[in-house]
């Protein structure tokens, strides 16, 4: 009788576990994939092909047996709606006897039913369980996962699951290190593909195979050798100034000795570090920073590989993002002749350009393919400035390098990823969005925060493969993910970013917006990151007006966030400008002031600080006084252009303006009545306003009250 159980019990085990070919008869490691419905892969049409356990078997070979111990709904919490402890599938485990065993759950924890009863119990319930399974093989490896994602759409995600999946993921960190297992993340790999999370939980195909390259790595750690970032190649700029973070993959264990080499470094030594690559994978070492210059050498080496970078420089970094204005090469624009004059090997330029740029016309089907996989920009090398390398980049960016090289007299390094049409939510990072401001990240070809123009283009492009969950560069975190993400701990001075057009239609979402992308930025680069921004030119847009005084409301110096003018530089009826230089010229005349000890310099605009009402023999006067500027003149040496009242029925009144020193004065019209009294300069969409300081900045477009804190 015994025997013949025996005989069952094996012929159950071997169909439950997939059949694998033993080497040379020696037997195989056996890997437990323990989980809740993503582990079992539900809603997956193959799942004993696709969800991730199956892929894991290909990728490990013969050489393991991977057996799927999925349970859909199930709980790590004993005392949840379904705890794993109670199920089949958890008793199937303990007999199999796992080498290795790789526990994936938490989600189903996030469920009211479960978390806010129960919390307390979430990390003595996961011990338990890892020590259940201890017992059956004492030698086994244990892996715990961060869980994975859960997208917006889920219903629940704003009334607690966004913040209790937060909380269990601190939990299971927590978990891994009183037990002395190895965490292992399925949430940072698969977060940036919400479309491979069709209802916000379950992973697609595409997704399980991600989740399946994780474990592979975890357990083997084989993760493909020394790698290091797509930014880093041959001819860099590294920012100076602070030690060097150079950062990359390797195998697991792998040792990885950074050198750098040049002639104002010792020859024979350089400048060393040595590290390990952890169980990721990662690694990361920290450079003394030489003085600036170059050339110098840069070597990567470890068993897997060698990577030599050459012609490396030292000194300053600027990333120059946001649309088409930024886009905009030299080539188009009224000083394209100066690019023939380029040829400096110390203004280095990394130029990240689209496959394809956002024309109002259907991308080809393999293109959609690369976009859902998160390719969109091109492979890009540093390049050297030369007439053909600058007269392809962005024209602000070019005319703020050179006059940075001018003045400074040290490398200088431009990284451009501009993207015509782009939407500021495309550049912000998708935790700061859930946390913030989720609705926006909800169906956004049909959400009225995104700009309508934003979403048609959108649609024209996806037309020959249009799903709902296809991706677009336009798409709310799209280009963090593409553009951002890749330069990740990329030593920057500073952003320069020129955008707005495609959020002129909702400045009261905009005014939520661009916080959140500074915010976002500086969290990532560094919280001295200096950020410049171009206000909106002038064009016949009705909505301008409005939203040019939005941004010059939005500055906070001491924060780095400062604003220049470029109204005086628009074109009533093209919205790409071609005098480009300028702008370019007034962010280097910012970063030069805050950014590298320039102080008489006049960087900034003038801009009105007080506003106050006098009495005068011919009547009251409004006095409006600015700041940063010591005398007010016109561009033109005509009469001020551009300043009207408007009294508290909304009734407009153009007025005539002097300025004397560093202050306006405006007669109040006798027929004016009202005691509150708002004062509009240059508020028209295009305008010929023409106020400046003495050194030539225009003063910005703007509205103000005569009770307004200023």
């Amino acid at each position: 009788m015994k025997r013949l159980f025996t005989v069952l019990l094996s012929l159950i085990l071997f169909s439950f576990f997939p059949a694998v070919s033993h080497a040379k008869g020696k037997a195989p490691i056996r890997v437990a994939c323990i989980g809740n419905s993503i582990t079992y892969g539900y809603l997956l049409k193959d799942r004993e092909r696709v969800a991730y356990p199956a892929v894991l078997q290909t990728l490990l070979g013969t050489k393991y047996e991977v057996a799927n111990f999925g349970k859909s709904g199930a709980t790590l919490l004993f005392r949840g709606h379904r705890p794993y402890i109670e199920q089949e599938e958890y008793r199937q485990a303990l007999a199999y006897k796992a080498d290795i065993a790789v526990i994936h759950l938490g989600v189903n924890d996030t469920d009211p039913r479960n978390w806010p009863n129960y919390r307390d119990e979430f990390i003595p319930n996961y011990r338990q369980l890892i020590d259940s399974l201890r017992r059956t093989n004492p030698r086994m490896r244990i892996f715990i996962a961060r869980t994975t994602p859960i997208g917006v759409e889920h219903p629940r995600f704003e009334s607690g699951t966004r913040d209790w999946q937060r909380q269990i993921q601190r939990a299971i960190e927590c978990v891994a290190r009183g037990a002395g297992v190895q965490l292992i993340d399925l949430h940072a790999p698969l977060y940036p593909y919400p479309h491979y999370l069709p209802d916000a939980v379950h992973p697609t195909a595409e997704g399980a195979r991600i989740l399946a390259e994780v474990v592979y790595g975890a357990i083997t750690g084989d993760y493909g050798g020394l790698r290091l970032p797509s930014v880093y190649s041959s001819g860099m700029v590294l920012q100076r100034g602070a030690p060097l973070q150079l950062n990359g993959t390797a195998n697991a264990g792998e040792r990885v000795k950074v050198t750098l080499r040049g002639q104002k470094i010792n020859p024979k030594r350089g400048l060393t570090s040595l590290t390990t690559a952890k169980d990721d994978g990662s690694w990361g070492v920290s450079l003394p920073s030489p003085e600036a210059g170059g050339p110098y050498t840069l070597t990567f080496q470890a068993k897997s590989r060698t990577i030599q970078l050459d012609s490396v420089y030292i000194g300053e970094v600027w990333l120059c993002s946001g649309q088409s204005n930024m886009a905009m090469q030299l080539r188009e624009t009224k000083d394209q002749d100066l690019a023939q004059q380029a040829n400096d090997p110390e203004l280095r330029i990394y130029d990240m350009k689209p496959a394809h740029v956002t024309d109002a016309v259907p991308w080809p089907v393999s293109f959609l393919d690369s976009l859902n996989r998160l390719d969109y920009y091109l492979p890009a090398q540093w390049q050297a400035a030369t007439p053909h390398s600058v007269a392809s980049t962005s024209a602000i960016a070019y005319h703020f390098a050179k006059e940075l090289r001018d003045s400074l007299k040290v490398p200088v390094g431009i990284i451009v990823n501009a993207v015509g049409g782009a939407p500021t939510e495309a550049w912000i990072d998708r935790e700061t969005l859930e946390r913030n401001l989720p609705a926006i990240l909800r169906h956004w070809r049909t959400n009225d925060y995104i700009m309508s123009w934003v979403r048609e283009r959108a649609t024209q492009n996806l037309k020959l493969q249009d799903t709902p969950l296809a991706r677009h560069p336009y798409a709310p975190t799209y280009l963090f993910d593409t553009g951002i993400r890749p330069l990740a701990h990329y030593g920057l001075r500073g952003v320069l970013w020129y955008q707005g057009e495609s959020n002129a239609h909702n400045v009261e979402a905009h005014e939520q917006l661009f916080p959140l992308l500074t915010s976002s930025w500086k969290n990532y680069f560094g919280s001295n990151l200096s950020f410049y921004y171009v206000q909106l030119s002038s064009i016949n847009r009705p909505t301008w007006p409005h939203f040019r005084d939005s941004q010059r409301r939005m500055q906070q110096p001491k924060n780095g966030v400062e604003m220049v003018v470029s109204s005086d530089l628009g074109h009533p009826n093209d919205v790409h400008p071609k005098n480009k230089k300028p702008i370019g010229h007034r962010l280097a005349l910012l970063a030069l002031h805050n950014d590298y000890g320039f102080d008489t310099l006049t960087a900034r605009s003038p801009s009105i600080s007080r506003v106050g009402r006098v009495k005068t023999d011919e009547g009251e006067v409004l006095r409006l006084s600015f700041k940063d500027v010591r005398t007010l003149t016109t561009s033109d040496h005509q009469p001020i252009r551009g300043f009207e009242l408007v009294d508290a029925d909304g009734l407009i009144y153009p007025v005539i303006a002097e300025a004397f020193g560093d202050v306006v004065r405006i007669p109040i019209p006798k027929s004016i009545r009202s005691q509150r009294l708002t004062i509009r300069y240059g508020w028209k969409p295009f305008t010929d306003a023409n106020l400046v300081g003495d050194t030539g900045l225009p003063v910005s477009t703007f509205m103000t009250r005569e009770d307004e804190l200023l």
